[in-house]
């Protein structure tokens, strides 16, 4: 009876570890006799908007590793100090990644990556000398377009513990991923991540390989992403702007795409391919004119008197105060027992109407109807129509929303109360309202589509790595809508365009091309007495339908010496853009050569 018990137990216990289990350990006796070894897929490569640009792709970088078991241990020290001196690295770094208790095992430890193709030849010239040493190709970023680029673009770099938590749900991320750090690497990596194929050797226990033959599993490279960026303008825009804090932003307005955006100082996205890259970073966070920083779209600034056709679009919109009415300006003005001031100071501009007034960029026009009749719940309102204290959704990781300011925020914040003296600098774009400059520009892609802003963004299209043929491609997507009527619109177009003719920037803004329409702004900045933030906000050709123009938007810092080289700047852009010219080219046909000199850049 008892023989009878046991035998059933040894059988059942065979077929439970034969049928029942069997699968599981087929997988860990597999596990034992085979080595993985992963062949990193590229990332897609990243081309202008005419698809014909490459602005990143991927080089070939080695890796060197030692296979310990293949170095005979009285050699190990001549090996690798003679590998050592072929990387031009210590030793001392070998034996911290080959410490004695993993010397007799059969897996490849890396010891350098980025290594270049000489010193790879070196190793090959040398590889009898050099038992156990090998090296595998593992493509590296390569950014083809740097300066202004730089912050479009963004940077790889391998991924840290907090990303590895963060994508650990998405799938295809391990603790070796390279990733993006910022920019469009970073915004759309779930696309540009390619799929890691792998080789599969038979091995023994230790991992010495015991046969040649081999699994391979090849890699997928990752997909081709088509910017709305125009590589010649952007180029031109950088040029435009120069060696001056600030940015630029260029936006087809019946589309929301980006044609250009530069924002200065940048960096160099290359520079995260060496190996000393942490150094240079720490020397990057640290600057003072804050080279990380993409203005355009991440620092909030007063948007000065590019807000006067925000307050315009009300004042008509809401019949405030009679568009032919005319307010006297002499250049100052007194309220309660402070006296307000005029850029253009005594005698001032005299008597003025709405379009006269946004024309000569009036503050005294702008400061009485805004404080006797909008206010400030008004203003805000339309602020916010505009899209200011909100997100421009744009495509990239981070973007700030500025600020609108009302009444009820300041009793909150400051346990004061709202003054008419609040009203009147906010009527000027000036007080409490920040914007970022992707913003502004909005403002005028509002005017252009009569009440319209599209989504602003700088993916065009998603493509075949292999085929080229589109997978995905980006559609216009109305973000904020108005009803307001087109006769308002039509008048403000028509003041925008007086600027150019008449007003404030008629002899800057000048062009032998197409007729453009602007509003030039100047913002006072705490610690500056004899510089200011310039704006210079246009769009063109004034009478071509929407579906052709662009919006140019230039932002040039108080922390330049003072030229008001905004309003030049963008005048360059426009004459480049629709006369396909260079730089040189559009500097020479509206005469400006003289303009242009050495500018203060900060360190």
């Amino acid at each position: 009876m008892l023989s009878s018990i046991i035998i059933c137990i040894y059988l059942f216990k065979l077929f439970s570890m034969q049928v029942i289990e069997g699968s599981l350990y087929k997988i860990q006796s597999k596990n034992i006799s085979s080595r993985q070894t992963t062949i990193v897929a590229q990332r897609g490569e990243i081309y202008d908007r005419n698809n014909d640009n490459a602005m990143v792709v991927n080089s070939d970088s080695f890796a060197v590793e030692i296979t310990p078991g293949d170095i005979p241990s009285v050699e190990f020290d001549t090996v690798t100090a003679r590998l050592a001196s072929i990387l031009g690295i210590p030793k001392s770094d070998i034996d911290e990644h080959v410490p004695p208790e993993v010397r007799k095992t059969f897996t490849p430890i890396t010891i350098k990556t980025n290594v270049s193709f000489s010193a790879i030849g070196n190793i090959a010239e040398n590889i009898n000398d050099l038992p156990g040493v090998s090296w595998i190709s593992r493509p590296m970023r390569n950014y083809i377009e740097t300066g202004s680029f730089s912050h479009i673009l963004g940077y790889v770099g391998k991924i840290t513990r907090d990303e590895m938590n963060q994508m650990y749900n998405q799938g295809g991320y391990t603790k070796n991923s390279i990733v993006g750090k910022i920019g469009i690497e970073k915004q759309y990596d779930s696309l540009l991540q390619g799929k890691d194929g792998y080789e599969e050797k038979t091995v023994d226990v230790r991992g010495r390989v015991l046969s040649d033959t081999s699994i391979s599993v090849p890699p997928k490279m990752g997909n081709k992403l088509v910017l709305t960026i125009d590589s010649r303008l952007q180029t031109l825009c950088e040029k435009a702007l120069g060696n001056r804090i600030g940015s630029v932003v260029v936006l087809k307005p019946s589309t929301g795409e980006i044609l250009a955006m530069v924002s200065y100082p940048y960096f160099d996205s290359n520079l995260f391919n060496s190996e000393n890259y942490a150094e240079e970073y720490q020397k990057l966070i640290k600057a003072e004119n804050k080279p990380f920083l993409n203005r355009a779209v991440n620092a909030a600034y007063a948007p000065a008197s590019t807000f006067k056709i925000i307050m315009s679009a009300a004042i008509l919109a809401e019949k405030a105060f009679p568009e032919y009415e005319r307010v006297e300006c002499k250049g100052e003005i007194e309220y309660g027992g402070r006296t307000f001031h005029c850029w253009i100071l005594r005698p001032g501009h005299g008597k003025l109407d709405l379009k006269h007034a946004v024309g000569h960029s009036c503050d005294i026009y702008f400061w009485q109807v805004g404080r006797d009749h909008l206010g400030i719940d008004k203003i805000a309102e339309y602020s916010k129509m505009f899209g200011f204290g909100q997100s421009t959704q744009v495509d990239l990781p981070s973007h700030s929303k500025g600020f609108v300011p009302t009444a009820l925020w300041k009793e909150r914040k400051y346990h004061e109360r709202w003054l008419d003296g609040d009203t009147m600098a906010v009527s000027i774009g000036q007080g409490y309202t920040t914007a970022t400059p992707l913003q502004v520009a909005d403002v005028m892609c509002m005017v252009c589509n009569s009440g319209k802003i599209y989504k602003p963004h700088l993916l065009k299209e998603v493509r075949d790595p292999v085929t080229d043929e589109i997978i995905q491609s980006v559609e216009p997507e109305v973000m904020f809508e108005n009803s307001i009527d087109e006769s308002v619109w039509k008048k403000i177009r028509e003041a925008l365009r007086f600027v150019a003719t008449d007003g404030s920037a008629k002899y800057a803004m000048q062009n032998p091309t197409v007729k453009i329409a602007c509003k030039t702004g100047t913002a006072e900045v705490n610690g500056y007495t004899d510089s200011w933030h310039n704006w210079l906000l246009a769009y063109a050709p004034y009478d071509a339908p929407v579906e052709d123009q662009i919006v140019v938007n230039v932002m040039v810092e108080a922390a330049n010496t003072w030229e008001w080289w905004a309003t030049y700047a963008a005048n360059i852009i426009i004459q480049g853009y629709f006369a396909n010219q260079e730089f040189d080219e559009a500097v020479n046909a509206l005469n400006f050569r003289w303009l242009i000199k050495p500018t203060r850049m900060m360190e």
